[in-house]
């Protein structure tokens, strides 16, 4: 489904007459190269392949990149203008407002060459809209493919193409060769979770995923005017915010696409924010809010209960099904002492009390929706949050992440602070700015089952973030998914990623869906880091093979954990199998183990 912008009124007059060919010269930018040159060149490299409407039937893959023209040496894209009619969405154009040669540095993974580092602007149809700002590293060794990278929480800064994708030690898509692309997706923050964008309608839709277009139409341009040819391969890779963008992409404009990788994607957001809410809600009542002794208690009778059902006692728990059926906190023991206070009371940190067990049973139970939502969704199924790591008491450096992704330090309370769990500040935001309209609106009066008057506003968000539900064209025209989700997500739920998957088959038939994508779970891990299991995986790679040599990355991939026992790998097993013991041989070797279902 394509979402185009509304009309705002007239463009910035920076632009002005300049915008009337593909990349015009004309206007500054510190631009000081051949400007005719790179016109010429620039509209040549538009021309030989222009921007193509999401809704047309997507045409067969291309086995090359078409003909060479002219190139643009680096400095001479900057100051460069592309025509808003080269940019499948509506703008008013875009500008590179710089280019410089980075020479060959970093080591490693990350060890890159030679590359030149183009910033730029795309420009709103609303004159109050902030504009989306964007980079593309285009290295001097090109190895005739794109990657474009996705955000992260609300977005607001650049993601660091040069760098790494998230949970890979292998070389990254720059030293690999790729020019690699992202953007802040139209608005500019210093914090992630900073929403106050939303209140603005393009804005807020360049978030949903019209930025996510807009860049890459651009970033095509200015990879052609610099290669003189089209790519060959284009991949999109993110996690969380950005793995939700991964899937869109692949929904909303599948003929751009050859393959994407979604990690631990914050599908579907308005059920994502609504269970974030229940959760939040379940914490801030009285006396349910679970310090850190707590959590170790309850992460401690878990591993003692059901670490075991995976064949070895290791830290993990792989068998997470068997796990949340037969763990119950209200009687379960830790070292012979039951895990609940004698009489329900809070008598301290050794126990929980009836509160904090209700509030746990809360989270961990799907979230009913007491009204329609466009999308079609009737709940939010929860969290693993029995067998996550919340915030347990740790000396790891990644101990304070952790805390945040879990249940933070403070209980929740309105106004909310950077010291309680992430979830709702990452909700808060979007309430006040993008459903109530009030920045002063108590996110936390919310109740997610029964919104009232903010329904609407829910539902019609809903219908906006709704592009990723059908992925038949992309899957016809020979593209690729994978998508990677830990178990022990506190933030993201895992379970929102298994019904995405069950949803695709529901609409596109299982066949077809088994034919194009392949869906991991890594037990042990949790939104983005763990101190249990911290996964590492050479996805990328996995999608080069599989898009390009036709290698089926379903039974040969194996997850590295880089901090609990570091060094020690898995098989990355197909949902819903988990990670088995064979019952012999190294319980840190992935060859030790088997994926299983039972």
């Amino acid at each position: 489904m394509r979402i185009s912008n509304p009309g705002f009124g007239l463009g910035p007059a920076l632009l002005g007459a300049c915008v009337l060919v593909a990349l015009s010269a004309c206007g500054g930018g510190g631009g000081s190269g051949n400007g005719a040159a790179a016109t010429a060149a620039l509209a040549a490299a538009a021309n030989a392949a222009p921007a193509g409407a999401a809704a047309a039937a997507p045409p067969p893959p291309a086995p090359d990149a078409g003909p060479a023209v002219a190139t643009v040496a680096c400095a001479d894209l900057a100051g460069l203008k592309i025509a808003k009619s080269e940019i499948g969405l509506a703008t008013t154009g875009a500008v590179i407002t710089a280019a410089r040669t980075v020479a060959a540095n970093g080591a490693g993974s990350n060890a890159v060459g030679d590359y030149c580092l183009a910033s730029g602007e795309i420009l709103p149809m609303d004159p109050t809209a902030p504009s989306i700002r964007f980079q593309v590293a285009l290295p001097k060794a090109w190895n005739t493919k794109v990657l474009m990278r996705g955000g992260g929480g609300w977005n607001g800064s650049i993601p660091a193409i040069a760098g790494n994708i998230l949970n890979s030690t292998a070389l990254s898509p720059l030293a690999r060769g790729y020019a690699v692309f992202g953007s802040d997706s139209g608005h500019q923050s210093a914090a992630s979770i900073d929403a106050s964008f939303a209140a603005n309608p393009e804005a807020f839709k360049n978030w949903v995923g019209d930025a996510l277009k807009k860049t890459r139409d651009v970033a095509m341009i200015v990879v052609k005017a610099s290669y003189g040819k089209a790519p060959v391969k284009s991949y999109f890779v993110g996690s969380s915010t950005g793995g939700r963008e991964a899937l869109a992409v692949a929904g909303r404009w599948p003929a751009d696409w050859d393959g994407v990788v979604a990690l631990y994607p914050s599908h579907d957001a308005a059920v994502q924010i609504l269970g974030m809410l229940a959760e939040t809600r379940a914490l801030a009542a009285p006396g349910a809010y679970l310090n850190k002794p707590k959590r170790d208690v309850l992460y401690n009778a878990a591993l003692a209960a059901c670490d075991a059902l995976d064949g070895a006692v290791d830290g993990v728990i792989s068998n997470v099904e068997a796990c949340n059926r037969g763990f119950d906190p209200s009687t379960a023991v830790l070292n012979g002492i039951p895990v609940r206070c004698a009489g329900g009371a809070d008598t301290g940190n050794s126990c929980l009390s009836d509160a904090q067990i209700e509030a746990l049973r809360k989270i961990n139970s799907p979230v009913p929706f007491n009204f329609t939502l466009a999308n079609g969704e009737t709940n939010f199924p929860g969290y693993n949050v029995l067998i996550s790591d919340n915030g347990i008491t740790s000396t790891s450096p990644l101990s304070p992440t952790i805390d945040s992704l879990g249940f933070g330090s403070v209980a929740p309370a309105f106004p909310i602070t950077s010291s309680m769990l992430a979830a709702i500040q990452y909700a808060d935001g979007f309430v006040r700015y993008a459903v109530a309209r009030d920045a002063g609106f108590n996110s936390l009066s919310v109740d997610p089952s029964n919104p009232g008057a903010l329904a609407s506003g829910f539902s019609n968000f809903s219908a906006l973030d709704n592009g990723d539900r059908d992925l038949n064209q992309f899957a016809s025209r020979g593209g690729k998914l994978l998508i990677m989700h830990g178990t022990a997500d506190p933030l993201v739920s895992p379970r929102r990623s298994e019904l995405y998957v069950q949803q695709l088959k529901a609409v596109m038939g299982a066949a077809k869906v088994d034919g194009f994508l392949r869906f991991y779970e890594v037990p042990g891990f949790g939104h983005s880091v763990s101190t249990q299991f911290n996964a590492s995986w050479d996805q990328l790679t996995a999608l080069e093979n599989w898009s390009e040599q036709g290698v089926d990355p379903a039974l040969n991939q194996t997850v590295t954990d880089t901090v609990g026992a570091p060094g020690r790998t898995r098989p990355l097993c197909l949902y819903p199998s988990w990670p088995k013991y064979k019952g012999s041989g190294d319980v840190n070797s992935a060859s030790s183990f088997a994926c299983a279902t039972s």
